[in-house]
């Protein structure tokens, strides 16, 4: 369950790219390895069909390095408020006003959008639900199993950060060849850098 924000952020994280598998008798506190594929670089377009202006994902950048509220807090606003909910996706909005983070969160059969004023941690706007059945067939299974998960996308968010020694700009669940993951992208100096990150068992699902 990936955003066009989430999306669009993950095009741009070519400075390293880290493979990151969980050992399932681990906590989770640390990957099991991780590959970087590639050395860190600046922030400069790869080729002519870029995903984002590179001057807007300048001033995106520059308004979440400005954010008195963290990825991880904003997480915790929304999900404390209701009952029981966990994070499937949040994205960093730097391009609205006030900037935000978008996060959708999941309580039993519901899904939650809010948007969470990133300098204040204020919920914005009110809030917006809808059936975890109006979802397309994929998500609704990969909320399933974000669901039977022990872990959440706060321990992969706190292991992208250590990993990178930077700070989460968004999060989210990503299918490829049938396995799900957990796919962060953190800004660490400069560079944008995603990690993926399998949880113990959701290959099994």
């Amino acid at each position: 369950m990936t955003t066009g924000r989430l999306h669009a952020l993950r095009h741009w994280a070519f400075g390293t790219r880290l493979l990151a598998t969980a050992l399932i008798a681990l906590p989770f506190a640390t990957p099991a390895y991780a590959i970087t594929s590639s050395t860190a670089a600046a922030l400069t377009p790869q080729d002519n069909d870029s995903a984002l202006d590179v001057h807007a994902v300048r001033r995106e950048l520059d308004s979440f390095q400005a954010a008195q509220i963290s990825l991880r807090k904003a997480m915790a606003i929304a999900e404390a408020l209701h009952s029981g909910s966990i994070t499937a996706d949040i994205s960093f909005d730097g391009a609205s006003e006030p900037a935000v983070y978008r996060v959708k969160t999941m309580q039993q059969d519901r899904i939650w959008r809010h948007a969470i004023d990133a300098a204040t941690g204020e919920v914005v706007g009110g809030e917006a639900a809808a059936p975890l059945k109006s979802l397309g067939a994929e998500d609704r299974d990969n909320l399933v199993v974000l669901r039977a998960l022990r872990h959440r996308l706060a321990d992969a968010v706190r292991v992208a950060e250590h990993t990178t020694s930077g700070k989460a700009i968004s999060g989210g669940l990503m299918r490829e060849r049938g396995k799900l993951n957990f796919v962060i992208v953190v800004l660490a100096g400069s560079d944008l850098k995603e990690v993926i990150l399998e949880p113990p068992g959701a290959r099994r699902r």
